[in-house]
C-alpha cells in the first residue's frame, strides 16, 4: 500500500485516503486538508494511549472474571447472581462505584437540538451497509413506501398462499392476491383513520367509499368527506386529516392523514392502477411513513479491510451528506439512476391553509467502528497503526459539515435539487458500538469534544448513540448515560452482540447454554427490560431514542408482523429492520401502538429500584460447572442429539457468512440455514456462533476433531448453497478441505480460526481474524 506523508511528517496516510480527504472532504483546499491531518494526528498522539489503556483494562477485568468463574466453588453464585457475585464485580471495578442518582434531575439527559424523528416520534430505524451507494440511497429514501407493494410482494398477508393466491409467474397482477392485500389495507385504515356515517355516526369501511372530497370553509380546518353508495361519511376524528393536494378538477390527488405522529398518504394519482385494483373511489396507493431514521453502517455489516475499502464507505457517507449521491444500475432491462428524494409538499388542512412540508428522507445516522479496531490506513511515525474509530469520527463529522451548511427549510422558489438538511435541528448523529462501561463512554465524549473543537462546531453538535451490547455497559447503563447526558440521543439493545459478550465473559465458568435455550434466560429479559428502564429513569424519553434490535429473517414478514409489535409495547421508541420493505411493514406497529403511552404505563407500573441493574443480569447462563464430567455437560445441554444439532447449525452459519465475507467482501449476507430459511448474518451473529463453539470445545462438550468434522460437513452444505454464485470457490475438493491456496481454502481456515482463537480473542470479537482472511484473498487477486 502506498503512503503519503501528511501533517508535516507527523502521520502517514494511505494514498486512497489521502486523496479522498484532499479531493472530496476539502475539494482541493490544501490548507484545509493539512489542518485535518494535523488535528487527527494530535488526537491520535494525545488520546491514543488512553484508548489503548482502556482496551488493556478490558483484558484485566476478563482475567479476573476468568479466575473467579473457573472456581467450582463459585458456581452457585454465578447461576443465581447472588450478592456475593455482585460484591466481587464491585471489588474489581466491573460494577462502577460512581452510579448516578436517577432522582437527581441534574443527572438526567439534557441533549439539545434533536430532530423530532429522534426525540419525539416513535418509528422504524433501518440499518444499511454504507459501502453500497444503491442500498444507502434505498435506506435514505425509505421514509415513504407503498403499503400495497410491501404486502403484495411478501408473505405478510398470505404466509401460506393457495395456488390461486400466489404471485403470477409472469409478474402480472393477481387480482385474488390483490384482494387479500386490499382487505388488510382497508382494515388498517378502518382501525386508525375510521370513517363514520354523517347521518348516524355508524362506522363505515373504506372498502365502501365511492369517492373522496376535501371541503374547505373560511375560518375552519379542511374536512374530509367520503361519498358512499347511499349517503356520506367523514373521519371519526376530523383532525387526522392534515394535508392534501387537489387535481385539476378539484378532486383529491393525495390525502395526508396522521396518527401517533406518523403519516399515511392516500394517493389517487394513477387511474390505471386504481382500475387494476378495482377501486371505484380512484385510490391507487396507500403510502406509509416508514423509516424515520436510518443508520449508515461503517461497522458490522461492511467488510472494509484496507484504505480502498474504507474510502468507499466514506465516499458514500459524504455523498449522502452533500445530497448529490447517485447510483446507476440495470433493472428489468433498463438503466435506472437513483438519488435522494425531495421533501413532499401539500396544502395544509389547518385553518387558513398554507403549505405542509413533510421530510422526504429518513434522518441519517452513521455507525463508526468500535474502540478495539486499529487501522494501518493511517500510521504514526515508525509505522504504528492508529485507532480506526478516531479516523471514522473525524471523517464522518467533517463530511456532515456539508449537511450543516445547507438550509434548514426548503425554499419553494429555489432549486429543487438543493435538498434541505439531513438534520433540520443542525446535529450530526453518530452511533458508537462496543463500548464497555462508563469510563469508555466518557472517553468517547472527550473524543467528540475534540472533534467539535477542531471542526468549529457548537458543543454537543455531534450527538452520540450508545449501543448497549456489552455486559459491562448493561450493568452500568445509567452511569454510561450520565457520561454523555448532554449529547446522548440513542440507546438500544441487541440480542446478537450482547449474547456474544455474555458467552465470552462466562468462557471459563462452564459450558454455556445453546442459542435456543439462551433466549429464555433471566439475563436476557433483564437486559431488555433494564435498557428501557434505564432510559426512562434518566429522562431520555422525549430527547432521544430507546431502541430494540434487528429482525433477522428478512423474508419472513408474516412472522415479523406477528412478533415485532412487542417492541413498541415495551415502550421502546424505535427498532431495527434490515430492508425498506421490512421498514414499511414494521411501521404498522407504530400506528397500532403508542410507544409513549406504553412507556408512561411502564413508569407507573415498574417495581424495580430505579437506576439499579436488574438482578437477572447477574445470572450467568452456564449449564453446569466446568468441573463436571462430559456426560453431565452434554445432558445439561439437552443430550447428544441436541448438542450435535446446535453445533452443526453454528458451524453452518459461520461458514455461510465467512465464505462470502472473505471471498467477496460482503459484510452482511442473507445466509440460508439448514432448513433453507434465509437469516441476516453479520459480524454480531458470527460472534455468537464462534463463541458458542469455542466455549463448547474448551469445556469438552465437543472435541476439536468433532468440531472439524462438523465444519467439513457444513462446508459441503454451504458450497452447495453458493454453487450458482459467480466467482465462488468451493471450500472442499471432494470430501476434503482444499489445500491449493485458493479463496475456498482461506475461507474455511478463517472460519475454523475464529473458533480456535475464540476464547483468547479479546471479548470474542471477530474482526482481526476476518480482516486477515480477506486480505489474504485480496492478495491472491
Amino acid at each position: 500500500m502506498a503512503y503519503v506523508t501528511v501533517a508535516g511528517g507527523a502521520l502517514e496516510a494511505a494514498a486512497p485516503l489521502a486523496n479522498f480527504v484532499s479531493d472530496t472532504l476539502y475539494a482541493g483546499d490544501a490548507a484545509g486538508a493539512d489542518a485535518f491531518w494535523a488535528g487527527l494526528g494530535e488526537v491520535c498522539r494525545e488520546l491514543g494511549p488512553e484508548n489503548a489503556a482502556l482496551l488493556a483494562r478490558r483484558d484485566e477485568l476478563q482475567a479476573a472474571l476468568d479466575a473467579f468463574h473457573a472456581d467450582a466453588g463459585n458456581h452457585a453464585d454465578l447461576s443465581l447472581g447472588t450478592t456475593a457475585y455482585q460484591d466481587f464485580l464491585r471489588s474489581i471495578g466491573y460494577l462502577s462505584a460512581a452510579q448516578p442518582d436517577v432522582r437527581d434531575e441534574s443527572a438526567h439527559v439534557c441533549t439539545p437540538a434533536v430532530d423530532p424523528e429522534v426525540s419525539s416520534v416513535s418509528g422504524v430505524q433501518l440499518v444499511v451497509p454504507c459501502d453500497n451507494p444503491r442500498y444507502a440511497l434505498n435506506a435514505a429514501n425509505a421514509r415513504w413506501l407503498s403499503l400495497l407493494d410491501a404486502l403484495y410482494g411478501t408473505d405478510a398477508v398470505l404466509p401460506r398462499p393457495a395456488p390461486t393466491e400466489a404471485p403470477n409467474a409472469d409478474g402480472s397482477y393477481n387480482a385474488v392476491r390483490g384482494g387479500k392485500v386490499l382487505g388488510y389495507v382497508f382494515s388498517f385504515l378502518d382501525s386508525h383513520f375510521g370513517l363514520v356515517s354523517s347521518a348516524n355516526g355508524a362506522p363505515v369501511s373504506y372498502a365502501h367509499v365511492r369517492s373522496f372530497d376535501v371541503v374547505r370553509s373560511a375560518g375552519a380546518p379542511a374536512r374530509l368527506t367520503a361519498a358512499l353508495e347511499r349517503g356520506e361519511a367523514q373521519l371519526a376524528d376530523p383532525e387526522k386529516l392534515v394535508g392534501f393536494t387537489l387535481g385539476d378538477a378539484g378532486c383529491p390527488k393525495e390525502l395526508v392523514l396522521r396518527h401517533n405522529g406518523l403519516h399515511v398518504i392516500l394517493s389517487f394519482a394513477s387511474a390505471a392502477r386504481a382500475a387494476q385494483l378495482g377501486l371505484g373511489c380512484g385510490l391507487s396507493d396507500v403510502v406509509l411513513e416508514s423509516a424515520l431514521t436510518a443508520i449508515c453502517d461503517f461497522e458490522d455489516s461492511v467488510a472494509a479491510v484496507d484504505a480502498e475499502d474504507k474510502v468507499n464507505v466514506y465516499r458514500t457517507w459524504a455523498g449522502l451528506m452533500r445530497g448529490g449521491l447517485t447510483a446507476t444500475f440495470e433493472k428489468s432491462g433498463r438503466t435506472v439512476q437513483r438519488r435522494l428524494k425531495q421533501d413532499r409538499a401539500f396544502e395544509s388542512a389547518a385553518v387558513g391553509g398554507g403549505r405542509l412540508t413533510l421530510p422526504g428522507r429518513a434522518v441519517l445516522m452513521c455507525r463508526n467502528v468500535g474502540m478495539q479496531m486499529q487501522t494501518d490506513m493511517v500510521r504514526l511515525p515508525g509505522g504504528e497503526a492508529v485507532p480506526e474509530a478516531f479516523v471514522d469520527l473525524f471523517v464522518s463529522a467533517k463530511a456532515a459539515t456539508f449537511d450543516l451548511a445547507k438550509p434548514a427549510e426548503a425554499d419553494p422558489a429555489g432549486d429543487p435539487l438543493n435538498l434541505v438538511r439531513n438534520s433540520r435541528a443542525g446535529s450530526v448523529y453518530i452511533v458508537k458500538p462496543k463500548m464497555h462501561g462508563p469510563d469508555e463512554v466518557a472517553f468517547n465524549n472527550r473524543l467528540f469534544n475534540r472533534a467539535e473543537a477542531f471542526l468549529g462546531l457548537a458543543p454537543n453538535a455531534l450527538k452520540i448513540g450508545v449501543m448497549d451490547e456489552e455486559r459491562r455497559t448493561s450493568m452500568n447503563l445509567t452511569a454510561c448515560i450520565a457520561a454523555v447526558r448532554e449529547r446522548l440521543v440513542f440507546i438500544n439493545t441487541g440480542f446478537l452482540d450482547r449474547t456474544g459478550d455474555e458467552i465470552h465473559t462466562a468462557m471459563s465458568a462452564g459450558p454455556v447454554l445453546g442459542k435456543k435455550a439462551m433466549r429464555s434466560q433471566a439475563w436476557l429479559s433483564a437486559y431488555e427490560d433494564g435498557n428501557v428502564d434505564a432510559g426512562m429513569a434518566m429522562a431520555l424519553s422525549g430527547k432521544g431514542q430507546i431502541g430494540k434490535g434487528m429482525w433477522a429473517k428478512p423474508d419472513a414478514m408474516a412472522a415479523m408482523l406477528h412478533d415485532k409489535v412487542a417492541h413498541p409495547k415495551t415502550g421502546a421508541s424505535t427498532a431495527w429492520v434490515p430492508s425498506p420493505t421490512a421498514a414499511c411493514l414494521h411501521s404498522l406497529h407504530y400506528f397500532m401502538v403508542s410507544a409513549w403511552a406504553c412507556l408512561e404505563k411502564r413508569a407507573r407500573d415498574t417495581w424495580c429500584e430505579p437506576g439499579t441493574p436488574p438482578l437477572g443480569l447477574f445470572r450467568v447462563p452456564v449449564a453446569c460447572p466446568a468441573s463436571a464430567a462430559k456426560e453431565t455437560k452434554v445432558m445439561a445441554l439437552g443430550g447428544a442429539k441436541a448438542v450435535e444439532s446446535e453445533a452443526r447449525e453454528a458451524a453452518q452459519a459461520i461458514l455461510g457468512y465467512v465464505s462470502r465475507w472473505v471471498q467477496f467482501g460482503v459484510g452482511c449476507s442473507k445466509v440460508p440455514d439448514l432448513t433453507g430459511v434465509a437469516l441476516m448474518e453479520d459480524r454480531a451473529t458470527l460472534r455468537i456462533n464462534a463463541q458458542l463453539l469455542a466455549n463448547w470445545v474448551l469445556h469438552g462438550v465437543i472435541t476439536r476433531d468433532e468440531l472439524v468434522a462438523h465444519m467439513q460437513a457444513m462446508a459441503a452444505v454451504v458450497d452447495a448453497q453458493n454453487a450458482s454464485d459467480k466467482g465462488y470457490t468451493s471450500m472442499l475438493s471432494g470430501a476434503a478441505v482444499r489445500a491449493d491456496g485458493s479463496k475456498g481454502q482461506v475461507a474455511f481456515e478463517t472460519a475454523l480460526e475464529l473458533v480456535d482463537t475464540g476464547g483468547a480473542t479479546p471479548n470474542g470479537y471477530t474482526e482481526t481474524v476476518l480482516h486477515a482472511g480477506r486480505r489474504r484473498v485480496k492478495a491472491l487477486n
